[in-house]
């Protein structure tokens, strides 16, 4: 699984995906149906994230309702932006919801 912090029209929100990458296809079209078609994207250590969302991240991870392939574990981006450090961030995945086949990465 991974974990990214997500940038989105409506605001930050955290993520968990069993998708390889932040710009795999499959997960540009399953954020698509969630209407986030146009994003930034940080992969965040999922560890993490685990001891930042405690229970809360057990609970969704055993969620049998959700998909394996995208999980939402948090919609307060009030929240979600203040958990992490900018330290802790991966490089910037952004994706213009123009193109649904691709995203492209921050040099």
């Amino acid at each position: 699984m991974k974990a990214a912090l997500v940038f989105a029209g409506s605001g930050p929100i955290v993520i968990l995906t069993s998708y390889p990458s932040l710009s795999d296809t499959g997960l540009l079209r399953a954020l698509k149906a969630h209407g986030v078609g146009k994003f930034i994207a940080y992969e965040l250590s999922l560890d993490t994230v685990a001891a930042r969302y405690g229970g809360h991240f057990q609970v969704v991870m055993n969620d049998a309702r959700d998909s394996d392939d995208l999980r939402v574990l948090d919609v307060n981006g009030d929240r979600a932006f203040r958990l992490f450090r900018f330290s802790e961030l991966g490089p910037p995945i952004m994706h213009d919801g123009e193109h649904p086949d691709r995203a492209e990465t921050a040099a």
